[in-house]
């Protein structure tokens, strides 16, 4: 398992190796002692997520309220997706700052995001499926979201691609103006929670 850190802190991605023979293909998505060892702490499982989307559709940008937020390891066993992780926590020094990966059915890698992180993706392909372990359960009323279409973000969708966005993600506030209303994880509440977690 090959693990590389991404250019937001908190956002790694893995890629496993794989056993292809004449019957198919095997392989381990997630493995804990190449996570651990990169991420410096086991990943607790609450929850498992599971979505097929239509070629366009567009997943986010969700995050959730920290503590306990929820921290995803997300990869794809049909299709291929973009995999975005925007930094929105207040007083990091890459707020703002976003990074993309490509995660595919053929590479089997994966993208994990630490709590506090904003997460989105749009697939490429009909079918496409993406699956992801969390840290915590799904809780509505800590649950957030921006505009994946904010124009100062400027994230990375195929302009090629006819966009499909739930009511919900079209309707979410920019990152702007979730900043100004206050409604954005902290940086400092970040760290700490992280340090409770190597502890």
């Amino acid at each position: 398992m090959q693990a590389s850190s991404l250019k937001i802190d908190g956002a790694f991605e893995f890629t496993p190796r794989t056993f292809p023979d004449d019957r198919g293909v095997f392989v381990s998505p997630y493995q804990e002692a190449a996570f651990v060892e990169a991420v410096g702490h086991p990943l607790r499982v609450a929850q498992t997520n599971h979505s097929v989307s239509r070629a366009g559709t567009i997943r986010g940008i969700h995050y959730a309220d920290v503590p306990p937020s929820q921290a995803k390891y997300v990869f794809c066993p049909r299709g291929s997706f973009i995999d975005v992780i925007v930094d929105i926590r207040v007083g990091s020094p890459t707020f703002g700052q976003w990074d993309a990966v490509l995660v595919t059915s053929q590479k089997c890698n994966a993208v994990y995001l630490a709590e506090g992180l904003g997460h989105a993706m749009i697939a490429l392909e009909d079918d496409t499926t993406m699956n992801y372990l969390c840290s915590t359960v799904y809780t509505p009323s800590a649950e957030h979201g921006l505009t994946p279409l904010d124009p100062a973000l400027d994230l990375p969708w195929p302009r090629e691609l006819e966009f499909l966005l739930s009511e919900k993600d079209t309707a979410a506030p920019t990152l702007s103006e979730a900043y100004e209303a206050g409604v954005l994880p902290r940086y400092e509440d970040c760290l700490a929670l992280y340090a409770s977690l190597k502890a």
